[in-house]
């Protein structure tokens, strides 16, 4: 079984800046990609950002360079640093994880969501 924890989501204003982080325990042996994905109300759940774990990132259109995801493979976290948000970016935010299972298995996780909010 394989745990993602996320945290550092809140308020913040427009303009302003967060930083999410997530954190994966269990049965993991690696990591084939870690990513955040977020879900607005009433629509559906997209792509932020993930990387791969040779270190290739992907990231949304609408982040437009605001965004930034980083992996520490060693710790088994992944971290997004959002900058200059707008009401937009308001949402739940998800991380997942694509893993390789200690017993040789893949398997997909997500975690429970954090909150952000952005007030103009």
């Amino acid at each position: 079984q394989v745990h993602l924890v996320e945290s550092g989501g809140g308020l913040v204003q427009a303009g302003g800046s967060l930083r999410l982080s997530c954190a994966a325990s269990g049965s993991i042996f690696s990591f084939n990609v870690m990513g955040w994905y977020r879900q607005a109300p009433g629509k559906q759940r997209e792509l932020v950002a993930r990387v791969t774990n040779g270190g290739s990132a992907v990231y949304a259109g609408f982040v437009k360079r605001r965004f930034t995801i980083t992996r520490d493979s060693a710790k088994n976290t992944v971290d997004l640093q959002m900058n200059s948000l707008t009401p937009e970016d308001t949402a739940v935010y998800y991380c997942a994880a694509s893993i390789i299972t200690l017993g040789g298995d893949q398997e997909d996780y997500w975690g429970q969501g954090t909150q952000v909010t952005v007030s103009s």
